[in-house]
């Protein structure tokens, strides 16, 4: 990994690339830190005390920008809903699906729309948020223009933010959106430390749960790196052609079908959708129906830890599905000659593949659930406080470093190709 960091800093245009990169990370973090007016900052992290994990994680993926809550506070988790629904209307409506086959231009206009939700979806869950200080006494002003600040706000950093990951995707090194969650995750790894710091000084945590939650991390990086690496391989023979005096084809090879096809997106969909209830909730702070959605999807609780692993599961093969399409591969081998050894071209190929990404996709779904689910047990087993640096966000570090890599080593491998010969 190192050798491959180095070696791309002596190119020119991937140098440019990562810097570019780091650039915006330094002007997310920036952002971070500048506050939305109004707001007593003592009362917000009371309530993200008082408010368990869930509001824990949120300030995680944010960076710390929802405990100084600043422009950043909302993070681009209204983004990633957006896209959610625009991924699920595609599947629905024909007009969309049609649009999503229709390449480039097609493309555009559903990043159009899925900019358009962004806005909308930020808009409500800032006002959520508003509503939640008022009733948690965090505004300095409770009226209507305090309200409107703050929703104004939020929403225009969470633009801002959505700009950002498409300017890195373009621009710069790996996936933007991804990479700017990481980036708020990796942030607060310096004062999750200090926090076990200062918790084993003062004798409230005992250094072997320190050190048993260390074995669980290292353990969760090393099995994340297996399934993310882990691949099925189905072997491909294509057929001898002849053309004019040449002969074409006849070689083997083999489609690469990973355990873990849908990456990180699985657990950022299903950790967005499951922040929504509670965002609409917020709307209604006083009303039992509220309490109650409170209560079911409290971070960390059997019920959320429950449709947590469904969610995982489900985006996991809805991810999968939309990325990798059996009868399109089956199409493409047929039209070149392939085949797999032992069935014929076309659709018994089709009914094959999908029948082993089935179960492979199985296997990767279960496992994202588990690891998910398991830290926060391991976590409350030993009483660490103030530390949501979980299974899930070691996921999303993990995941998008593994991507982000795989990027810069394609480059590389463009650039110091070295032949057959060495």
């Amino acid at each position: 990994m190192f050798e491959a960091l180095k070696s791309s800093l002596k190119l020119g245009d991937l140098r440019k690339k990562i810097l570019f990169t780091l650039a915006m990370f330094v002007v997310f973090r920036i952002g971070a830190h500048i506050p939305v007016p109004g707001i007593n900052h003592t009362a917000i992290e009371q309530l993200i005390k008082g408010g368990g994990s869930l509001l824990g994680f949120f300030d995680v993926i944010s960076g710390g920008a929802f405990k100084r809550f600043s422009i950043f506070a909302m993070s681009i988790t209204p983004y990633i809903n957006a896209s959610i629904i625009m991924q699920l209307l595609t599947v629905v409506i024909p007009k969309l699906e049609q649009l999503s086959k229709e390449g480039e231009e097609g493309r555009k206009k559903i990043t159009q729309y899925i900019r358009y939700g962004t806005v909308v979806l930020g808009f409500v869950q800032s006002l959520g948020m508003a509503f939640t200080l008022r009733a948690a006494g965090a505004l300095e002003n409770p009226s209507f223009g305090s309200y409107m600040i703050i929703a104004i706000t939020l929403t225009a950093g969470t633009a801002f933010l959505m700009w950002l990951g498409e300017q890195i995707t373009e621009k710069g090194i790996g996936n933007g959106i991804s990479l700017i969650i990481f980036a708020g995750i990796v942030a607060g790894i310096p004062g999750g430390l200090y926090n076990i710091y200062e918790a084993v000084r003062v004798g409230t945590v005992n250094p072997l749960s320190v050190v048993l939650l260390v074995i669980v991390a290292a353990l969760v990086i090393a099995a994340v790196v297996a399934v993310n690496e882990g691949q099925r391989r189905i072997p491909v023979q294509y057929a001898k052609r002849v053309v004019g005096r040449r002969v074409y084809g006849g070689q083997s090879t083999h489609i690469p079908l990973k355990v873990n096809q849908a990456g990180v997106i699985p657990i950022i969909f299903a950790s967005s959708i499951l922040m929504f209830p509670t965002t609409i909730a917020n709307f209604f702070p006083n009303n039992a129906f509220s309490k109650w959605i409170n209560s079911v999807f409290a971070w960390g609780s059997v019920s959320h830890s429950i449709m947590y692993a469904l969610l995982i599961i489900f985006f996991t093969y809805f991810y999968t599905a939309i990325t990798f399409n059996p009868m399109d591969v089956a199409d493409n081998m047929k039209k070149y000659g392939g085949f797999i050894p032992g069935l014929r071209p076309g659709r018994p190929t089709a009914e094959y593949l999908d029948k082993i990404l089935t179960r492979i996709t199985l296997s990767g779904a279960v496992f994202l659930a588990l690891i998910a689910i398991l830290p926060a047990i391991i976590l409350g087993a030993t009483k660490i406080p103030n530390i949501y640096f979980g299974g899930t966000s070691l996921l999303i570090v993990v995941g998008v470093a593994l991507e982000t890599m795989k990027q810069i080593e394609s480059h590389l491998l463009m650039r110091h190709y070295q032949g057959f010969m060495k």
